[in-house]
């Protein structure tokens, strides 16, 4: 038998980190904990918030199945017991802390990953005024790739003053679904003349097959609008890029399975991340090893982080095996 801890924890951000329709000031997480005697496996999640999560709910959702997860079930059966989501992403992933505690091998190697090695990840400024935008870039100075929040307010005159602040680092762009079709089109050589590499969730969910047809030389990625494996297929055709965040598909089980399939279809992968510490990007790091893109920076923004926690620098984030998933 194993025992399921559950707690919930509030993470303050350093100053609030604006986004379209959104302002986060902190992030609140579910930590789970399976401990079977000794040994113990670690998973966090904060939830999806724009499909209505909060720590509350995922918390709730946990305890309802701690009858089944202490009888003791797999990886696969839990994609069965609980939806995509937080919940079944705390839990997956202390599953696989477990296992790699009680066989003593890194879950990279059990999960047929390459050895870790530092990625390169973007570092996101929030949305705000063109001078405050380019503040924000100048301020991530040993950051080699940048993410800037759009939203509809003077979004070419953003990109201008975050270009002209980084001239140096690659620049990818994420409306959060702020944007419309035709607002797309017009930013559009804005984008190109200001060397962007990536746009991410231009449009609404539901909003995606406006994207049929666009002729954009720069990728999309979809990332509101990809939730889970059997999303996949209905990308293909709008979007270039799939983005994957574990709290979005439910662990690290269906990321690797995403990751993969997208690859069949002719889509390239990107790991992203809800707000969280240390330990919810360990995992997704592992994820990043298969990716083009990684946009983990999360605990960048908190006042504080776990005691053991992932390492950046220039412009690399790099998790080593104390922070999770170690053997």
């Amino acid at each position: 038998m194993l025992a399921l801890d559950i707690r919930t924890e509030h993470w303050p951000f350093k100053e609030p980190f604006r986004i379209t329709n959104h302002v986060f000031t902190h992030a609140d997480v579910v930590v789970v904990a399976l401990r079977d005697g000794e040994l113990r496996g670690l998973g966090e999640a904060s939830g999806v918030y724009y499909r209505g999560e909060t720590v509350d709910s995922v918390a709730r959702q946990i305890a309802d199945v701690r009858t089944a997860v202490e009888r003791g079930i797999d990886r696969e059966e839990l994609r069965t017991l609980l939806p995509p989501g937080g919940a079944r992403n705390a839990l997956d992933c202390a599953l696989w802390d477990l296992e790699a505690k009680r066989s003593r091998r890194p879950v990279w190697a059990l999960a047929d990953l390459p050895q870790p090695r530092p990625l390169q990840t973007t570092f996101t400024v929030g949305a705000g005024s063109p001078d405050e935008m380019a503040k924000a870039a100048k301020a991530f100075g040993s950051a080699r790739a940048i993410k800037m929040k759009l939203t509809g307010e003077h979004p070419a005159d953003c990109v201008r003053a975050v270009r002209a602040a980084r001239p140096d680092v690659w620049l990818g762009i994420d409306a959060n679904q702020g944007l419309t079709r035709s607002a797309l089109e017009n930013l559009l050589p804005v984008f190109r003349a200001a060397d962007v590499g990536l746009i991410e969730q231009p449009l609404p969910i539901g909003a995606d097959a406006q994207l049929e047809g666009l002729g954009s030389s720069i990728p999309i990625a979809a990332d509101e609008s990809a939730r889970e494996l059997a999303d996949l297929e209905d990308l293909v055709g709008c979007y270039d890029v799939v983005n994957i965040k574990l709290d979005k598909c439910g662990g690290l089980t269906e990321g690797i399975a995403i990751a993969r399939k997208a690859r069949e279809l002719g889509l390239k992968v990107m790991v992203g991340c809800m707000n969280g510490t240390s330990l919810a990007m360990a995992p997704a790091f592992l994820l990043g090893q298969l990716c083009e893109f990684v946009d983990l920076d999360s605990p960048v923004f908190l006042e504080h982080d776990r005691e053991h926690p992932a390492l950046y620098s220039r412009g690399e984030i790099f998790c080593p095996g104390n922070v999770w998933g170690g053997a």
